[in-house]
């Protein structure tokens, strides 16, 4: 009834009415990420041009700039109580900020690899919060930090994943309860990690898919643990926990609808590949972008296609699902085509093209909806960020088309853990004054377009307007240049200063050592107190990474040429400027509420989880219900669970594990073994050789290569390695010893003949961790 009504209510037409308020240029280069805050009031951009950028979504204005990184941002995340953006980049680094003040609240450095994907786990056990990343190292990393303090611990616990050399870890989504994490590989292989425990653990690895897992999505609700993933095999495979393993149901691209028309868009490519993988709100379908431009809709229950949506013309990696409306989906690509879907239906409501006047059009690399579901945002290959919604486009006039801050491109210097100062001013760029805001060529905006700025609301028109100075650039060209607010002396005077100044520093910053460079900085008056970490300088700047635009001069980039000091700011600006609130924290009673909420949800996986790893496999249901991921592939993943989590490191660290860890394998034997009839040491090792020849991967086996890749560091032999039990797996010692009992019970049942046909089924199985 109550769906029946809000259909009615609201049909899928009303989103027609969803119009774009305004296109901004904010970035030099492509943007891959874009995301709200927990609120929706504002928008998170991060760019190939290293920043990330914080913009009001109900007027468009551009509030803040997070400069740090070094190259591009491949992605960021907001965590649940809306205090803090992470960002991860292709420098190996994560960073963090404040987003209330704009500061940095942490460099997170345990990377070897590109950060490849990076979210804030939704679980709640006291103030412990987690921060995941994963990177093209092969590695997961969880950053513990405390909810209150937000102080991380400067060390991740890390699994390091590579069955060969190569392996990248290129995508990763938590449950909704956060009890649980999903990553895809480039070897094929789905990892899953639980966090119900101490700490997380790896509880399995399902091998099914042939080819790179790209994508890679968990549902929406916890009321069942599923998730689906999409590799370029030309499958996706919705996985669902029951009976102690993890089932599929397989989505073949190659699946067409009954007396379908559109062969000939089916045949344009010859290998089918998913390029993404999306639920709908409800849970109850699947949607698949395809490399043939094709978007497939799938009942996530049975797998059957339900509908087959056509429109794009090229790859599409975007399928975002409406927060609330389980009829809407949102699609984009890079053909520069935006789609609003009706699931139900099967056709489109609504779309937009991303026109770029003199260059075509923009291919949409990103796209996300508020959490309100009255915003989406979108952003391009050219450096926009695209504003939709309902109601009036007025408050978006007043904005201009381009807007970035004159101080955006400055270089930057780095201490020895990574933090950075402004390279001009030396101070930290949070607490730099209010900047101007420029156009792509640099030029400034007019004095009422600076008042869009934070901290120049009530600014008087003097105030407003940038001194210039010109100054010869590197390729001997004299350019106008922003100087900022000095004194009102002539040009000459403040030009020759600064130059003596920065020749000075310059003098003195080659003939002291770093203790001398230390002191230098530690007597400077507009210093950060606290954000420089160690005096140990690396004075050199950042690349000039990024798009050069057409013409001689870089515009809003010629502040890396040699561009005298911004205007420093005075105690009294600073006090304002630190009492500013960029971005609001969530309301202390919806942050409760829904806090409460994913609690339950977490609660409730564990409890399903729990109570499927009681419940005996049934391998008739399994092969005529399910196609699932072979024996081999979940033997590996149960003798896999004893040495999973048993870092490089630790191994390195402690090599007496193996020795004295060979005697427990018996007692930590879970029900699965016992069916087996107690396996002895000997026969598990003869299994060893037969799921490492069957390995998917071209190099005949994954233990060796992964050992010879780190000679020196680990010259262990593999099957000594794969003994090693750095962690039991349990959720509770009541469930062990229920499980042990039962266990037993069931052997006493049994005939021999019953387990002489259970072993020639499903080989020895090493000794799993008790549940």
């Amino acid at each position: 009834t109550g769906f029946g009504r809000f259909s009615h209510l609201f049909p899928t037409s009303a989103y027609q009415h969803m119009k774009m308020h305004k296109r901004i240029l904010g970035h030099l280069s492509s943007v891959y990420c874009v995301t709200f805050d927990r609120t929706g009031r504002r928008i998170f951009t991060g760019s190939d041009d290293c920043l990330v950028k914080i913009w009001a979504t109900d007027d468009g204005r551009l509030l803040s700039t997070l400069r740090g990184h070094s190259a591009e941002i491949s992605d960021m995340a907001v965590n649940y109580e809306n205090t803090l953006i992470a960002a991860g980049s292709c420098d190996k680094v994560v960073r963090v900020w404040c987003l209330r003040t704009c500061a940095p609240v942490a460099v997170l450095q345990g990377h070897s690899g590109s950060i490849t994907s990076i979210q804030f786990c939704p679980a709640t056990k006291g103030t412990t919060r987690y921060l995941t990343s994963t990177g093209a190292d092969g590695t997961i990393c969880f950053w513990q930090w405390n909810a209150d303090s937000m102080k991380f611990k400067d060390r991740p616990l890390k699994f390091t994943e590579r069955s060969r050399p190569g392996v990248q870890i290129s995508c990763s989504s938590f449950s909704s309860g956060g009890m649980f994490i999903v990553t895809g590989s480039t070897d094929h292989v789905i990892r899953i990690y639980y966090l119900g425990s101490e700490s997380p653990e790896k509880i399995a690895e399902l091998e099914s898919h042939m080819d790179k897992v790209v994508a890679i999505q968990c549902c929406n609700n916890g009321d069942s643990l599923r998730f689906v993933s999409g590799s370029r095999d030309g499958t996706a495979r919705i996985w669902q926990y029951q009976q102690q393993e993890w089932k599929s149901i397989v989505l073949d691209m190659n699946t067409r609808m009954t007396g379908n028309s559109l062969v000939s868009a089916e045949d344009k490519v010859a290998k089918l590949k998913v390029t993404m993988v999306a639920w709908d709100r409800s849970d109850t379908s699947v949607i698949t972008a395809v490399n043939n431009f094709l978007l497939k809709v799938w009942n996530s229950y049975t797998g059957q296609l339900l509908h087959i949506l056509s429109g794009h013309d090229d790859e599409v990696f975007v399928l975002e699902a409406h927060p609330y409306d389980q009829r809407i989906l949102l699609s984009a690509g890079h053909d520069g085509n935006i789609f609003i879907w009706d699931l139900d239906k099967g056709n489109k409501i609504r779309n937009y093209f991303n026109m770029i006047e003199g260059q075509g059009h923009g291919a949409v690399f990103d796209c996300k909806f508020s959490p309100d579901g009255q915003h989406f945002t979108c952003t391009d290959s050219h450096g926009h960020v695209l504003l939709f919604g309902f109601g009036c486009s007025k408050p978006y006039e007043k904005i201009p088309d381009q807007m970035f801050f004159h101080t955006d491109y400055r270089p930057l210097i780095r201490d020895g853990n990574n933090y950075v100062l402004d390279e001009q001013t030396q101070q930290a760029p949070h607490l730099m004054p209010p900047p101007f805001l420029v156009d792509v060529d640099g030029n400034p905006h007019p004095t009422q377009c600076q008042r869009l700025v934070p901290g120049r609301e009530n600014c008087k028109d003097e105030q407003l307007i940038p001194q210039l100075g010109y100054i010869a650039n590197g390729d001997g060209e004299v350019v106008e240049q922003i100087i900022g607010q000095q004194t009102n002396d002539q040009e000459e005077s403040i030009l020759d200063g600064m130059i003596r100044e920065l020749q000075r520093e310059q003098d003195q910053r080659r003939a002291n050592d770093g203790e001398a460079g230390a002191n230098l900085l530690s007597s400077r008056s507009q210093s950060t107190g606290g954000s420089l970490r160690s005096p140990s300088l690396d004075l050199t700047s950042p690349p000039n990474v990024g798009l050069r635009r057409s013409g001689q001069i870089e515009g809003v980039r010629q502040m890396h040429h040699n561009a005298p000091r911004s205007q420093l700011a005075t105690e009294r600006d600073l006090m304002a400027w630190s009492r500013r609130v960029v971005v609001n924290e969530l309301p202390p009673g919806i942050s409760r509420v829904q806090e409460e909420c994913r609690a339950a949800k977490g609660d409730t996986e564990i409890h399903l989880y729990t109570l499927e790893k009681k419940r005996k496999p049934s391998y008739s249901i399994q092969r005529n219900e399910y196609q699932t991921c072979s024996g081999r592939a979940l033997r590996r993943t149960q003798r896999k669970r004893q040495h999973a989590y048993q870092t490089r490191s630790t191994i390195e660290y402690n090599p007496q594990a193996a020795r004295q860890n060979t005697g427990a394998q018996e007692s930590d034997s879970s029900s699965e073994e016992d069916e087996t009839a107690g396996t002895s040491d000997a026969s598990v090792e003869e299994t060893v050789p037969v799921w490492q020849s069957e390995s998917s991967s071209s190099d005949s086996s994954s233990e060796y290569s992964d050992w010879t890749a780190d000679a020196g560091i680990n010259l262990q032999p593999p099957k000594r390695q794969t003994r090693q039990t750095s962690r039991k797996i349990c959720s509770s010692s009541e469930d062990e010893n229920g499980k042990e009992e039962g266990a037993l019970e069931e052997k006493r049942r049994k005939p021999k003949q019953a387990k002489k046909k259970k072993l020639s089924e499903l080989p020895a199985m090493d000794g799993e961790p008790g549940e």
